[in-house]
Formats: C-alpha cells, sequence, structure tokens
C-alpha cells in the first residue's frame, strides 16, 4: 500500500492529513499534468461532519486510471508515498495528485 497525505481538509475522509476511508481513486485517465487528475474519492464535508466509519490510516489502497503516470502498474499506484493537493478544495476536480510523474516527459 502507498503512504497518503492529503491536504484537501474539507473532505469528509481527512483527519490530520490522513484519509480514513480506506482506498481512493485517482482519475486522470490521459493526465500530462498533475491539475488533471483528481481524488474521486473526495466527499465535501458538510458542517462538522467526518466519516464515522473508517479511521485514519498512514497507508491506503489506491486505484488509479490516470495511466501516464509512471507510478500506476495495471491500474494501481505502486508509488511509496503520494500527495493529494486541494485545501481549499469542494469537489473532486479541485483537488488533484501532487505527486503524478508524467512517462510522457
Amino acid at each position: 500500500m502507498t503512504r497518503l497525505r492529503c491536504s484537501a481538509r474539507n473532505c469528509m475522509y481527512n483527519e490530520d492529513q490522513l484519509c480514513s476511508k480506506g482506498d481512493i481513486e485517482i482519475g486522470g485517465r490521459g493526465a500530462s499534468k498533475p491539475n488533471e487528475t483528481c481524488c474521486e474519492s473526495f466527499q465535501e464535508r458538510r458542517g462538522g461532519m467526518k466519516n464515522s466509519v473508517g479511521r485514519p490510516q498512514k497507508e491506503v489502497e489506491i486505484d488509479c486510471r490516470a495511466t501516464n503516470c509512471n507510478f500506476n502498474q495495471d491500474c494501481k499506484c505502486c508509488a511509496d508515498e503520494i500527495g493529494i493537493a486541494g485545501s481549499n478544495a469542494c469537489n473532486c476536480g479541485e483537488t488533484e495528485c501532487a505527486s503524478f510523474d508524467c512517462q510522457c516527459k
């Protein structure tokens, strides 16, 4: 599994930059830059609501649809660590995989 640092503090799964969902999906089929990717698992936190099911984890399973990323191996992220950016995000389109590394360089 991959270590995840998440700055999308408006996500209901984010707790101290850790994810309590357990698994996430990165979108960005055909992406060539980080801002063309997103965390499709992002869910906006409404009020003080947090995910009540999972506990924050340092490592999560990451399904990755960013087929041009060097870390994508059969639609799974094989990076040791990634970051999700989007500190003020209100929807998944305002997030990105900050660790995206395009193999098309």
